[in-house]
């Protein structure tokens, strides 16, 4: 399968919402709490919030489309870090890279965090940062193939559940 990796502007929007809904409750069905998956995704993953990033110039959203109809398969965002480790100016964080099942094992995955780390370097930055599910070994183990190392750790609160997240760190 090949597919296109394009830069999404704030139309494409609510294309990204659905594939970060979509994506997130296929990774996390059976992990965590359905009303949790559903309130998460509203709050975090809305067109809204999408369209904010397209249009904002210190964030890159990039939107992965099927060659067949070029319907949303998957997606990257980076943008300012928010995450608890020192931050340097050149400094940004991968805050999401998912596919869809579709996509799975055709190299989506590492087209996109290549793709990332391109524009991540087009815009001067020196070092990614991202943060993972602690218990998601599927995902840990693509981002340390992609050169990415335990920079520490935080909670993060889905529902009323908080998880055990790793930080990773890359140099650009």
């Amino acid at each position: 399968m090949t597919w296109r990796l394009r830069c999404a502007s704030p139309e494409d929007a609510p294309a990204v919402a659905m594939v970060a809904a979509a994506s997130f409750l296929t990774t996390f069905a059976g992990i965590l709490d359905g009303a949790d998956i559903v309130a998460h995704v509203a709050k975090n993953s809305s067109a809204d919030r999408f369209a904010a990033w397209a249009a904002d110039a210190a964030s890159v959203v990039t939107l992965a489309e099927h060659p067949d109809g070029a319907a949303p398969i998957g997606y990257t965002l980076l943008t300012t870090p928010d995450l608890p480790l020192s931050i340097d100016a050149g400094d940004i964080e991968l805050r999401r890279i998912y596919t869809l099942p579709v996509a799975y094992g055709t190299g989506l995955g590492p087209a996109l965090i290549a793709r990332a780390f391109d524009d991540a370097r087009a815009m001067g930055r020196t070092r990614m940062l991202l943060g993972v599910y602690g218990g998601n070994d599927r995902a840990r183990r693509f981002y340390e193939r992609q050169g990415f190392t335990v920079a520490g750790r935080r909670q993060y609160q889905v529902g009323a559940t908080l998880h055990d997240d790793f930080i990773y760190a890359r140099p650009l």
